[in-house]
């Protein structure tokens, strides 16, 4: 979820705006929300948020293993293996987690450039390619599916553990991954209400309900 593209300043204070009429304003304005509805809900992100999300699972899955070869470990050099896979799993999971945790610190700063930029006026006709409903929809339907796939994995192995079905070690492992997925699912739901969110009080200027129909 990161980027190397640096993020444009905030609009400048009232005392010190220099442009010399709305027009002048409006193209700057309209410049620079581009970029950011592309930062923040470009189809793209959900592809590279979904990439450390799977970097994340095989760590994890990496660590699951270690369980797996703890439980049927017969004495110390049993460890061994499952000492290194743990490690392993440890330096993908980690950077991964550090690396989506700064994508969404990063997408909080978007956001609210978003809202300042898009305060400084109403412009009714150039707003509507700002909307991107499609992409909108498309990060609310993927991650609805995520999330949903994550919190049943979350629910249903716990409860195959309680029946003898499943070991220790694998509902962890089992668990673990469905938390990721949740996790994951839930942060894209978040950035796809909050654009329309976005769009209905700030490009719009009609009450935050999510379910209102726009046109665009």
């Amino acid at each position: 979820m990161t980027s190397r593209s640096p993020l444009p300043p905030p609009p400048p204070p009232v005392e010190i705006r220099t442009w010399p009429d709305r027009d002048a304003l409006l193209r700057d304005r309209a410049l620079i929300l581009g970029e950011l509805v592309k930062m923040f809900i470009n189809p793209a992100r959900l592809g590279v948020l979904w990439m450390w999300a799977g970097t994340a699972a095989l760590g994890w899955s990496l660590a699951g293993s270690a369980f797996l070869m703890f439980e049927d470990a017969y004495d110390v050099l049993g460890w061994i293996p499952g000492v290194v896979c743990l490690a392993v799993g440890a330096a993908v999971l980690v950077p991964a987690a550090v690396l989506m945790a700064v994508g969404v610190a990063r997408d909080l700063r978007v956001h609210r450039l978003l809202v300042e930029w898009g305060g400084l006026d109403r412009d009714p006709a150039g707003d509507r390619a700002l909307r991107r409903p499609r992409a909108s929809l498309a990060w609310l339907l993927m991650s609805f599916t995520l999330c949903a796939t994550g919190l049943f994995g979350c629910v249903a192995v716990p409860a195959t553990a309680r029946a003898g079905q499943e070991t220790y070690g694998l509902v962890a492992w089992l668990m673990g991954l469905g938390l990721l997925a949740w996790v994951t699912g839930l942060t894209g739901l978040v950035k796809a209400f909050a654009h329309r969110r976005w769009v209905l009080r700030v490009l719009v200027g009609a009450p935050a309900d999510p379910l209102v129909t726009v046109d665009g």
